[in-house]
C-alpha cells in the first residue's frame, strides 16, 4: 500500500473518529456510574482535531451532551469549518 496525503489523511480521520466515539462513551459511562468525568473541553478538543464526525455520532447514539448548546451546536460548526479546511486543501 502507498502513503500519500489523501491515504493519511484518510487514517488520520478514521482513527481520531473512532477515539472520538470511545472517549464520548466512555464518559457517558462514568456518567452512568458516578466515576470520574472526561472534561467538557477534551470532548471539544477531540472533536477540534478532526474527531467530529464521530463526536456527532457518539452524542446521538449515547444520548449524552445533547441539551448542552456548546455541543448540539459547536460540534456541527466544527465539522463545517473541518470539511471547509479540507476542501481548501485539497482543491
Amino acid at each position: 500500500m502507498e502513503f500519500n496525503g489523501h491515504n493519511l489523511t484518510a487514517w488520520y480521520f478514521a482513527v481520531i473518529n473512532i477515539v472520538a466515539v470511545a472517549v464520548y462513551g466512555w464518559d457517558k459511562l462514568c456518567a452512568i456510574r458516578k466515576w470520574r468525568r472526561v472534561p467538557e473541553m477534551t470532548l471539544l478538543a477531540v472533536a477540534l482535531v478532526g474527531g467530529s464526525v464521530g463526536s456527532i455520532v457518539a452524542m446521538k447514539f449515547f444520548r449524552h451532551k445533547t441539551l448542552h448548546l456548546k455541543f448540539k451546536y459547536g460540534l456541527p460548526f466544527i465539522l463545517i469549518l473541518q470539511i471547509a479546511g479540507l476542501i481548501y486543501l485539497y482543491h
